[in-house]
């Protein structure tokens, strides 16, 4: 009996990151209103009818990655303060020129980091910055799934003066997004070093009002451990058990300079790791204790952090990266395989996100997908698709890019944005940033 489906997408392999990893040769995949409807070899799926047909000739079909922690937007600081240690970089390079933001300035931004995703392989991002009103106008615009949340200080930004305002901005947020598709909304408190205890406690009481996630920096580096304990007398993990913020609602970026005793206590309270390993090298914070973590049964999330200090939103060089640093600073090469890296950069993400739905191709999943193609020489010869992902691919193998169903990336060709204009745009980011100093 016949079946009908609004499109049925045909690939030489189907990676589907299920419970089974299945990898599925020959395949086909069925969409209907946005959603995964069916999916299995071509033959098994001869009995949809559906209204148009993608025949993806040489193809690689997989869940989009996710990237768990970014900045998007400060894809305009890309290049501008290379090389320096993380607090230096913050408050002499990026937290001047960031107090002259604009809206305009921050969407075209996005817009930029948007286009980077899209062309290699991300389909959803959890974003934290400033105005992030306008990365939401951004990310919808470019068709892309978003988490995000305002940045929280307990110093004045260029969307709000005081911590109050900061609350009754994420209030809106959290009624504006709240039936969004693609846009929804965490709260986000900074860090511990750039806010206070009652700042804490109130994004805590927020996430609980709205039953929203929360997402903070956390143990980032041994310096702001060492911070902390000035301000505190507590280091950063127990100073936020105290606060009750360590929760399964509750995500941190990077967990670099934990103990084992702390690694235990984010196991305990089931909190979420996203793990950005390029910018904790290229900043020289350190190397996450991610073999740790995957020991007492954590997935972390994979991030890029933000386009500034990586200075990429590639999440297959994040891959690769995440990969390879743990072999070599563990001196072992079983650890951190490729399918835990993929794992991490689909599923694990997708949980930092708190969107589990995302990661994986599976009957009720958003069609949230891309292909790469698989005739790219550096895919020569396929003995296991899913090393090459991590170990050879680029991410300028993806050939499409697909969020709820619909294509905004096809063949070289972006579908949901204007890349010509969005190029013209990038000069006036760059004068803009150049003219403010302090």
């Amino acid at each position: 009996m016949q079946q009908p489906c609004d499109l049925l997408i045909t690939a030489d392999l189907l990676l589907t990151q299920d419970a089974d990893r299945r990898i599925i040769e020959d395949a086909a995949v069925a969409v209907t209103s946005g959603t995964v409807s069916a999916l299995g070899s071509r033959s098994a799926l001869a009995h949809m009818l559906a209204k148009d047909h993608l025949h993806l000739r040489r193809s690689l079909l997989m869940p989009g990655l996710v990237n768990a922690h970014t900045h998007v937007a400060m894809a305009f600081f890309r290049g501008l303060a290379d090389d320096l240690p993380l607090m230096e970089w913050l408050t002499r390079h990026i937290f001047p020129r960031e107090k002259h933001l604009s809206a305009e300035i921050v969407q075209l931004g996005a817009q930029l980091g948007c286009a980077e995703m899209i062309r290699t392989g991300t389909t959803a991002f959890q974003d934290m910055y400033l105005i992030e009103s306008a990365v939401a106008v951004a990310a919808a615009k470019a068709g892309l799934r978003c988490r995000l949340g305002e940045a929280i200080f307990a110093f004045p930004s260029p969307a709000y003066a005081t911590p109050q305002e900061a609350y009754a901005l994420v209030r809106d947020q959290a009624a504006r997004y709240k039936n969004h598709p693609l846009i929804s909304v965490a709260i986000m408190p900074h860090a511990v070093y750039t806010t206070t205890p009652d700042i804490l406690t109130a994004c805590r009481d927020l996430a609980f009002e709205f039953d929203l996630p929360m997402h903070l920096h956390l143990a980032e580096t041994a310096e702001e451990v060492q911070t902390c304990l000035a301000m505190h007398k507590r280091r950063p993990v127990e100073y936020c058990r105290e606060l009750d913020l360590l929760s399964p609602r509750t995500s941190i970026a990077h967990g670099v300079a934990l103990t084992d005793a702390e690694l235990d206590i984010l196991a305990l309270t089931r909190t979420c790791v996203a793990h950005n390993p390029r910018s904790n090298m290229k900043l020289a914070s350190g190397a996450a204790p991610v073999p740790g973590m995957l020991a007492r049964g954590m997935l972390p999330g994979l991030g890029t952090d933000g386009p500034s200090s990586n200075n990429s939103l590639n999440m297959f060089a994040e891959m690769s990266a995440c990969a390879l640093l743990h072999k070599l600073h563990s001196m072992e090469a079983t650890v951190c395989p490729a399918q835990t890296v993929l794992d991490m950069a689909t599923l694990g993400s997708a949980a930092a996100l708190h969107l589990p739905q995302l990661g994986r191709i599976a009957p009720g999943a958003p069609a949230d997908l891309v292909a790469l193609d698989l005739d790219s020489p550096n895919f020569q010869p396929l003995y296991n698709p899913v090393s090459h992902l991590v170990y050879a691919a680029s991410g300028h193998e993806v050939s499409l890019c697909m969020v709820d169903g619909k294509i905004l990336y096809k063949d070289g060709a972006f579908v949901s944005l204007d890349y010509p204009v969005l190029l013209s745009e990038a000069q006036k980011l760059k004068k803009w940033v150049l003219d403010r100093k302090n």
